[in-house]
């Protein structure tokens, strides 16, 4: 590995361009970012304790499935319905950058804290969608910021639509079963 995790987590969340140009190419950083996105989710479950002790479990079963997703739908419409004539890239190049967007996520951990959890959550969210515009820029090569705040906004809100989904028939069908007698 090429970087520290840590060093890669703090410059991730700070947006720095080098740093998604870096995983793009270090194959070997593949596990770091599916990493940075459990200890995310887990960070999420923490700070959403009160509402479930699963929460922890929840939460990183739902930051690997939204990374997964978030990085196919991106790949799909920043590479086959929106691309630019620069654009190339391959898939595990886009996963490795995406996990590391989901840096921010880091301080969800907060959220458990009464006088937080109304702004931290909202903010993680926010922060970790520009970090997402910044990787998507620089891996699939746009030149302009706004083409990949598109591709992105459009595949966050159809993988937040799908995880809502999935939650929603999981949960649902949990609680709907019979109890035995």
């Amino acid at each position: 590995m090429t970087g520290s995790l840590t060093n890669r987590v703090f410059r991730a969340a700070k947006l720095d361009t080098h740093l998604y140009e870096e995983v793009e190419s270090d194959k070997t950083a593949t596990l770091q970012a599916m990493l940075v996105v459990i200890l995310s989710g887990i960070a999420a479950g923490i700070g959403s304790i009160s509402i479930s002790k699963e929460s922890i479990i929840y939460g990183a079963f739902f930051a690997v499935l939204g990374w997964f997703l978030w990085a196919t739908l991106i790949y799909f419409i920043g590479t086959k319905l929106l691309p630019k004539p620069q654009t190339k890239t391959n898939f595990k190049a886009l996963l490795r950058a995406i996990g590391f967007s989901c840096s921010p996520g880091l301080i969800r951990v907060f959220d458990i804290l009464p006088e937080a959890e109304k702004i931290v959550f909202p903010v993680a969210e926010l922060w970790i969608l520009v970090a997402m515009v910044v990787a998507v820029k620089q891996v699939l090569n746009y030149k302009g910021i706004v083409h990949s705040a598109i591709v992105c906004l459009i595949s966050y809100l159809a993988m937040k639509a799908t995880c809502l989904l999935i939650s929603s028939i999981c949960f649902n069908h949990l609680i709907v079963l019979p109890k035995p007698t």
